[in-house]
């Protein structure tokens, strides 16, 4: 019996690890151009809220990735799409640090954003369908918080690597990893939960229409928490430089504190969403960080500062880190590689302009204020479009629905 269960937990661990690894390496490529925003607009000549729009355009095209990859993965598997999605953002990125100007660069974020878009829906349905039940939760905010990692690697090689060499080779330093990664997507073995829900191409267009109204809310769930996160997230680093001078040491050794209690928080709510529920644990988690705005951005003290960025990140990753459980259990099982992440882009693609937005308000404010301002309003709007969405705590996959 127990050896009969080895295979089993052994596949289990490899495919939370690939789809933790892959989200890691996504992030981390994405992250890494918050952090030189002002270096590389100084360099093709252009002004913060127009290199800002590069970030916005990674979030842009995510949806076709979601599309692409999410067709595929639930027709041919979870395991080779992940594989295909991680070579191609991999190149992309290692491409973006080679642009010549503007322009390329600004194609290439567009091309990458399709790889951003494709990781997710993919790796969260191949691990959340890999574990059991019971587990869902706390899996739910070690995957997501591959993100917050993702951002931590991405302060760490901008603290060690730009000083020294300068933006472009932050763009190359991921490809290693992300390689390592492809050889752990190569041992995982597809879930039973698709092969017991795979159909042909006729029923899964049935599927997809007859269930509209849950991939309506879905989108409007994505949208409010991607408003978040990359509320709080994508111009904090800018905040940091422009409004109290942090240079490149001090703006890295800050970011990354945030982001290891953006891992505590995601690991903590994952698990207690395990035991009081999905909706309950992301409502009290958004509500806490309402409370927190003003130790996030408006403290003067450097101590205040970084214990504010700490707890703001761990309650808006503390509701993040229950959305790879929740929302694949929303998910009819013959659409769980597309509906997640095909509604998650939408969302992306809704609040794609948060930091251009943020930057743009700043022209009149202040960062803090404008950061701030942004963030009370998407987590208030964020806490109710939880509370009146539906919920299906652990419920089993592969039943048929």
């Amino acid at each position: 019996m127990a050896d009969s269960a080895r295979p089993k937990r052994k596949n289990t661990s490899y495919a939370v690890l690939a789809g933790f690894l892959g989200w890691t390496f996504d992030a981390f490529d994405f992250f890494v151009l918050t952090f030189v925003l002002t270096p590389i607009a100084a360099e093709f000549g252009k002004t913060i809220p127009e290199l800002a729009l590069t970030v916005a355009a990674s979030l842009a095209t995510r949806w076709i990735g979601a599309i692409f990859f999410g067709l595929l993965a639930d027709r041919y598997g979870r395991r080779i799409p992940l594989i295909v999605n991680i070579l191609y953002y991999s190149v992309i990125e290692v491409l973006s640090g080679l642009a010549p100007n503007y322009r390329v660069f600004l194609l290439l974020r567009l091309l990458y954003g399709i790889g951003m878009g494709g990781e997710w829906g993919v790796g969260a349905s191949l691990t959340m369908e890999s574990i059991p039940a019971k587990w869902r939760g706390v899996v739910s905010g070690f995957l997501q918080e591959g993100y917050a990692l993702g951002f931590l690697l991405a302060a760490g090689a901008y603290r060690f690597v730009y000083p020294h060499w300068g933006w472009r080779p932050l763009f190359f330093v991921g490809i290693v990893p992300a390689l390592a990664t492809l050889f752990v997507c190569a041992k995982v073995q597809e879930p039973e939960a698709w092969h017991r829900s795979r159909t042909d191409w006729t029923s899964y267009r049935r599927a997809i229409y007859g269930n509209w109204r849950r991939f309506a809310y879905l989108v409007v769930l994505m949208a409010m928490v991607n408003f978040i996160s990359h509320g709080t997230q994508d111009m904090y680093p800018t905040y940091l430089q422009k409004q109290h001078g942090f240079n490149p040491e001090r703006t890295s050794d800050f970011t990354a504190f945030s982001m290891v209690g953006a891992i505590l928080g995601g690991l903590a709510f994952g698990y207690f969403s395990d035991h009081k529920g999905r909706r309950f644990a992301m409502i009290t988690a958004l509500l806490l960080a309402c409370v927190l705005i003003p130790m996030w951005v408006f403290v003067p003290s450097p101590a205040l500062i970084l214990a504010g960025g700490f707890l703001m990140q761990f309650m808006v990753q503390g509701a993040w880190g229950v959305i790879p459980a929740h929302i694949n259990e929303l998910s009819p099982d013959a659409l769980r590689g597309f509906f997640p992440g095909f509604a998650y882009q939408l969302g992306v693609l809704i609040a794609s302009g948060s930091a251009y937005f943020e930057a743009s308000m700043a022209r009149s404010m202040s960062y803090g204020r404008a950061m701030g301002l942004f963030a009370l309003i998407v987590l208030v709007v964020g806490a109710m479009v939880v509370g009146l969405g539906p919920e299906e705590h652990r419920v089993e996959f592969g039943r048929g629905g």
